[in-house]
C-alpha cells in the first residue's frame, strides 16, 4: 500500500509537471526546445552506449592481467583512452546543453506566469483573495515566480534525463548481464512440493529483488520529506516576506519604535524555519543511512554471487569484473529512485506550488467584478458592492454622474466609499452590476505608487518618461506645488521612502496634470496637505476636469474639499445605500 501511494502521488505529480511543461513545448520557443531536447536525448544514448563499450573493455582488459598479455594490456590501455575522451566530450556537451535548455525554459515560463500575474490585475484580486475563503490565493507569488520556477525547471529536466538514462542503460546492460550469468537451480522445501526450480539469468533476477526491495524501502523512508520540503519553501517565503514589510514601512516602524516587536517577529518566523528544516535534516539523515548503505553493499553484491562460479574456473577474472560492472549498471538504472529521493521529494513539493499557483491564475482568469463598459459619463445600474468577507456594503445602486458634476463621495470610516471607487475602476472582484466610465479617465489611489527609478520615469508613470519632454515635466510639478523638486527630475531614488506623505500625494496630482484626463477619480488625495496647498491643487485638478469637458469625483472626509463639489454620494451603511444629493454650501 505505501508503494502504490507513492506511485499515485508520482503519477500526480507527474500529470502536474505536464500541464506545467506542456505550454513551452508548444509555444513560440518550441523549435528551440524540441531541438535541445533531442540533442540531450541523442547525448543519454550515445553516452550508454559508451558505458556499454567501456563495460566490453573491462572483460578484455583483466582478462588480458590474468593472463600475464602485455601487449593486450598496452593496446586496451590506449583503447581506453580514447574511449575516456570520447565519453568525457559527450558528458560535457550533455551538462551544458541541459543547463541551456533550463535557462531557456525557466526564462520563457517565467514570462509566461508573470505576465499572467500582472493580467487582468491577478496580483491585485489574488492580495485580496487571501482574505476570502471562496477564492484560491496562493501565498507568496514572488517566490514561486523567482525560486520555484527555477528549482521546476532544473529539477524537471535533470530528473527526466536522468530517468531516460536509467532506462537506457537498463535496457542496453540487462542483456549483457543475461547473457553472462549462469541459470540457478533452487532445492524447493517440501511444504512447496520440493524439486527444485531453475532459474535462468539468476544475476538479473536478483539485481531486481535488490532494487525493488531497496526502492521500497527508500519511498518508505523519504514520504515525509514531500510535506517538509513544501512547508519549508512556505517558512522561508513568510520570514523573507516579513523582512520586505520591515523594509516598506521602515519609517512608520521606527516612529512608533517598533524594532522591538518586528525583531520578535522575525525571530518567530526564522525560528519555524530552522525548526521545519532540522526535521527535514532528521529525515534526510533517516533516508542517508539507507542509501549510503544500499549503495556500499551494491559494490560488493555481484562479487559475493559471482564468485562461487570464478573460483570453480568456470569464468576467468575478465567475466568476473564485466558481470560486476553490468549489475552495477542495471542495480544503477534500478535504483534511480533510491539514488533520487530527494531530489524527487524537492521537485514534488514545488511542482504542487507552481500548480496551485496555476491554479490560481486560471481562476483569476475568470470575469469577475461588475461589467464594465467605456461611455461618456458615469452611470452605475444594479451595482453590488461587498468586501471580502462577504458582508455587502452597497446593494443594487442605481446612479449617475454628467460630465461638469463634480462629484464628493462622503461617508464615515469603514462605510465603503475607496471600494466603491474600487468598484468604478473595475478592479473590485466582489461587486455585480454594471458599471459605464468615462474612457478619459484617471484614479488617485490613497496611497500612490513610484517606481524606483528617476524622478522624471516616477512622474510619467505607466508610460515611458521619454514621451513627456522636460516643459511638461516641469508645468506639472510647478502646478501641484512641487517646484522644488523640478531640479531633480534625473535623480534616482525609492521615492515612496524618500518623498513625505504630502509631497507623495503632490506628485500623484503632478502626475494627473501631466497627463490631463477629462476625468479624475480621486481617493483621500490631499489627506496629509494642509487647506492652502489643498485648495491650489484641488483649483488646478477642477480648471483641468473644466477645460477637458469632464468631472471631478472625490473621496474625502474633510469639509474643506466640499467647496470643489457640487454633488454628493453619501453612503448609509445601515440602509446598505447610495443617497445622492447636493453638497450643502
Amino acid at each position: 500500500m505505501p508503494l502504490q501511494h507513492s506511485l499515485r502521488r508520482m503519477a500526480l505529480a507527474s500529470r502536474e509537471t505536464l500541464a506545467l511543461a506542456r505550454p513551452y513545448f508548444v509555444s513560440e520557443d518550441k523549435r528551440r526546445a524540441w531541438s535541445l531536447l533531442a540533442a540531450i536525448v541523442a547525448l543519454n544514448l550515445a553516452a550508454v552506449f559508451m558505458l556499454v563499450q567501456i563495460n566490453d573493455w573491462n572483460r578484455l582488459f583483466y582478462d588480458a592481467l590474468q593472463n600475464k598479455q602485455a601487449d593486450v594490456f598496452w593496446h586496451q590501455l590506449w583503447r581506453f583512452l580514447w574511449l575516456a575522451l570520447v565519453y568525457i566530450v559527450i558528458a560535457v556537451y550533455k551538462f551544458y546543453l541541459t543547463q541551456l535548455l533550463q535557462w531557456h525554459w525557466r526564462r520563457w515560463l517565467t514570462a509566461h506566469l508573470q505576465g499572467r500575474w500582472l493580467a487582468n490585475q491577478a496580483f491585485y484580486r489574488m492580495e485580496l483573495g487571501r482574505y476570502a475563503g471562496g477564492l484560491q490565493a496562493p501565498d507568496n507569488p514572488d517566490q514561486r515566480i523567482q525560486e520555484d520556477i527555477n528549482l521546476f525547471s532544473s529539477y524537471s529536466v535533470a530528473l527526466s534525463m536522468g530517468l531516460l538514462n536509467a532506462l537506457v542503460t537498463f535496457v542496453s546492460f540487462v542483456g549483457i548481464l543475461w547473457g553472462l550469468s549462469a541459470a540457478m537451480d533452487l532445492s524447493l522445501p517440501a511444504a512447496l512440493g520440493g524439486g527444485s526450480l531453475h532459474i535462468p539469468g539468476f544475476m538479473v533476477w536478483m539485481a531486481v529483488v535488490y532494487c525493488l526491495v531497496g526502492s521500497a524501502i527508500s519511498l518508505w523512508l523519504g514520504k515525509p520529506q514531500v510535506r517538509l520540503n513544501n512547508q519549508q519553501q512556505r517558512l522561508e517565503a513568510n520570514y523573507r516576506h516579513h523582512m520586505i514589510r520591515v523594509r516598506e514601512h521602515a519609517e512608520a516602524i521606527a516612529m512608533d519604535a517598533g524594532e522591538r516587536v518586528e525583531g520578535e517577529q522575525l525571530r518567530l518566523r526564522f525560528g519555524d524555519v530552522l525548526a521545519n528544516y532540522l526535521l527535514l535534516i532528521k529525515q534526510q539523515k533517516r533516508l542517508a543511512w539507507f542509501s549510503n548503505f544500499f549503495g556500499q553493499a551494491a559494490v560488493v553484491f555481484p562479487f559475493i554471487i559471482a564468485a562461487p562460479r570464478f573460483f570453480s574456473g568456470a569464468i576467468q577474472l575478465g567475466q568476473l569484473m564485466q558481470i560486476a560492472s553490468a549489475f552495477n549498471q542495471v542495480q544503477d538504472s534500478l535504483s534511480w529512485i533510491v539514488n533520487n529521493y530527494s531530489d524527487i521529494a524537492a521537485w514534488r513539493a514545488t511542482s504542487q506550488r507552481l500548480a496551485s499557483f496555476d491554479a490560481g491564475l486560471r481562476a483569476q482568469a475568470q470575469p469577475q467584478g461588475a461589467v464594465l463598459e467605456e461611455g461618456d459619463q458615469l452611470q452605475t445600474q444594479g451595482l453590488q458592492v461587498a468586501l471580502p468577507d462577504g458582508r455587502v456594503v452597497i446593494d443594487h445602486a442605481d446612479l449617475q454622474i454628467d460630465p461638469g458634476q463634480q462629484l464628493l463621495i462622503s461617508g464615515r470610516s469603514g462605510s465603503g466609499k475607496s471600494t466603491l471607487l474600487r468598484s468604478l475602476a473595475g478592479i473590485w472582484p466582489f461587486a455585480s452590476g454594471w458599471v459605464q466610465r468615462p474612457m478619459d479617465s484617471m484614479f488617485i489611489a490613497q496611497r500612490p505608487y513610484f517606481p524606483e527609478g528617476s524622478l522624471r520615469q516616477a512622474l510619467a508613470y505607466p508610460q515611458p518618461a521619454l514621451a513627456y519632454g522636460d516643459a511638461q515635466l516641469q508645468a506639472a510639478l510647478r502646478a501641484a506645488q512641487l517646484a522644488p523638486l523640478v531640479a531633480r527630475l534625473d535623480e534616482t531614488a525609492a521615492w515612496n521612502a524618500v518623498l513625505s506623505g504630502g509631497e507623495q500625494q503632490r506628485l500623484a496630482i503632478a502626475r494627473v496634470l501631466l497627463k490631463r484626463p477629462a476625468w479624475v477619480f480621486a481617493d483621500e488625495a490631499t489627506s496629509a496637505l494642509d487647506q492652502a496647498t489643498e485648495a491650489q491643487v484641488y483649483g488646478q485638478l477642477q480648471q483641468l476636469v473644466r477645460e477637458r469637458g469632464g468631472a471631478l469625483v472625490s473621496v474625502a472626509h474633510r469639509d474643506s474639499v466640499q467647496a470643489f463639489h457640487g454633488q454628493r454620494w453619501q453612503l448609509d451603511p445601515a440602509q446598505r445605500a447610495v443617497l445622492p444629493g447636493t453638497v450643502s454650501p
